[in-house]
């Protein structure tokens, strides 16, 4: 016969279960927690909206980090100059491992917050070298996609005049026109081609005006290396080639190609570096190239029927050998000039 217990024996043993399980409960959560990757306190500064497209691409790929759990990330967007310097600081002084930003017209400053801060890893946007010991550099070097679809434009046209238009003459952007114009006159070698600068990083109806122009000169095929070109190709019937984003989705009829700039392999290899403690002044530019998925050739989508199949087949042969690498886009920063008579 069972052993009869008195109810109190038996709420004191529930008692006791209850606690001993609140106590299990704590040291498998108190583990977890130890066990889960601790996020990097990330931040970017940029010096225009998020929106455009050459911040766009950084934007994007720290917001996937985020997404993913890897990182903490905050941002300021339009930045002027005379703060970049202030904001920079602020964000090393709230313990952000590594800060992002585009340093081109503020280099002076941004190195000289590196140097202060030797602690905080930063990846900036730049025309200049790494420097040491935290100052890291990358640059959209997607010269390879823009040659591809230079071949594309100066298929496409049928005037043989293609206009350019480009925020500043710095290395950055002179390198992309320059690829972008070779890559037309390896179709057409007497493409002629009208080039201007519009002297901002974001100002569409400035940029579209010049593109009013080129086209009153006879230009067909626009290369929209500034928002407001594509625009104007739409309003006047052109075709307009894209640069670093797919704007085919609000220009179905206008954008026949474009390069693309993925940052995600650049954030990915400065993150890995952080989280191992082994972050150093480095170049990242290469992390852009195509063989390392940082840049490509957007699909056709809505001009898959309307580009010959022929010119298709010489771009994509192009293509392989870039990426077998028999064949070197050239790497030309000096300032595009004006052919056209």
């Amino acid at each position: 016969m069972p052993l009869s217990l008195p109810p109190s024996a038996g709420l004191a043993r529930r008692g006791l279960l209850k606690l001993a399980a609140a106590a299990a409960a704590l040291v498998l959560g108190a583990a977890a927690h130890a066990q889960a990757p601790e996020k990097i306190k990330v931040a970017a500064i940029y010096t225009v909206p998020v929106e455009q497209q050459w911040v766009s691409r950084i934007h994007k790929a720290l917001t996937a980090a985020r997404d993913r759990g890897e990182i903490e990330y905050s941002f300021s967007e339009n930045v002027t100059n005379a703060d970049y310097e202030r904001v920079m600081r602020q964000y090393a002084e709230q313990g952000n491992k590594l800060v992002v930003g585009e340093a081109f017209a503020v280099e002076a400053a941004a190195r000289k917050v590196a140097k202060d801060y030797p602690e905080t890893a930063f990846l900036m946007g730049s025309s200049g070298k790494p420097q040491q010991p935290n100052f890291s550099v990358f640059d959209n070097y997607i010269q390879e996609p823009a040659y591809l679809t230079g071949m594309i434009a100066g298929g496409m046209s049928k005037t043989g005049k293609i206009g350019l238009v480009g925020g500043y003459p710095i290395p950055e952007v002179n390198r992309l026109m320059q690829a972008f114009m070779e890559g037309a006159r390896e179709v057409n070698p007497n493409t002629e081609f009208t080039v201007t600068f519009i002297g901002s990083w974001f100002d569409p109806p400035k940029a579209k005006e010049a593109a009013f122009a080129m086209i009153d000169k006879g230009a067909d095929v626009l290369y929209a290396e500034r928002f407001g070109v594509s625009d104007a190709a739409k309003e006047r019937g052109k075709l307009a080639i894209g640069n670093v984003i797919d704007t085919q989705p609000q220009y179905p009829e206008t954008v026949v190609a474009s390069a693309l700039w993925h940052m995600e392999p650049t954030i990915a290899a400065a993150l890995g570096r952080v989280k191992a403690g082994t972050f150093k002044a480095e170049d990242y530019g290469q992390y852009s190239l195509m063989k390392h998925k940082g840049s490509s050739l957007a699909p056709l989508g809505t001009f898959a029927q309307k580009v010959p199949a022929e010119l298709m087949a010489r771009v994509q042969a192009r293509e392989k050998a870039i990426l077998d690498g028999s064949f070197q886009v050239k790497v030309i920063d000096k300032e595009p000039k004006s052919t056209a008579r």
